[in-house]
């Protein structure tokens, strides 16, 4: 089942963007065929605030625990939102070549999501720069813990104080993206591949980790 898993994740991400190019979808106004981007942009960027949160609380439980795995696990959960926060960048910036006219227009969503990636390597650089492993682990828990106290302001709250020609929430129906019943079904499917996608890829980083982790501690 474990040999299963992974093929059935890409042949179903496989079937996403194959569908994300070719179904026929609804006339959309001020975006058109633009919109088929929210299949890719929308799991992605979802999928890295909810890593974010799973370091935020594998954090929080070395703090009280004192126990490295979820340190591990932290990082690792981290590691993947950062891989995941690229995509949506990348994705976002495609959508915004076709729609604005350039890759990169400072937007308020865009100025949000670079500034969460330079939050979030810099959590990296400060447990490149820390050699001694529960001292890593206690300031890196700390900066995670507060790192994603700022995911919700630059995420959820500035793009919607600031004016932006960002589109209205997919969850809004009244907004400017109101999707039919295929758009629908396409986009739950599409957010259900990526979660499996985003699953596989944390467990996988997870148990390299754990195994660096007993590596080293076995050298020392």
């Amino acid at each position: 089942m474990k040999n299963i898993f992974p093929v059935i994740i890409f042949l179903c991400i496989a079937a996403v963007l194959t569908l994300t190019f070719t179904m026929p979808i609804p006339f959309i106004p001020a975006l058109g065929e633009k919109a088929r981007i929210i299949f890719l942009h929308v799991p992605t960027a979802w999928l890295s605030v909810f890593a974010f949160l799973l370091s935020m609380i594998y954090s929080v439980q070395y703090l009280v625990k004192k126990d490295m795995m979820y340190d591990v696990k932290a990082f690792s959960a981290s590691s993947v939102g950062f891989l995941f926060c690229i995509l949506a960048t990348v994705t976002g910036s495609l959508w915004a070549k076709f729609s604005w006219g350039s890759f990169w227009n400072w937007d308020p969503r865009e100025t949000s999501i670079f500034i969460l990636l330079l939050i979030y390597g810099a959590y990296f650089s400060l447990r490149s720069a820390i050699g001694n492993p529960e001292q890593k682990a206690k300031l890196s828990s700390v900066y995670s813990i507060i790192a994603f106290i700022t995911v919700p302001f630059f995420i959820f709250i500035l793009p919607r104080i600031v004016q932006s020609l960002h589109p209205d929430p997919i969850i809004n129906t009244q907004g400017k993206i109101k999707m039919d019943s295929s758009m629908l079904q396409l986009f739950v499917f599409s957010l259900v591949s990526f979660t499996m996608l985003f699953i596989w890829i944390l467990n996988l980083k997870i148990r390299i980790e754990k195994l660096y982790f007993i590596n080293q501690n076995k050298e020392t």
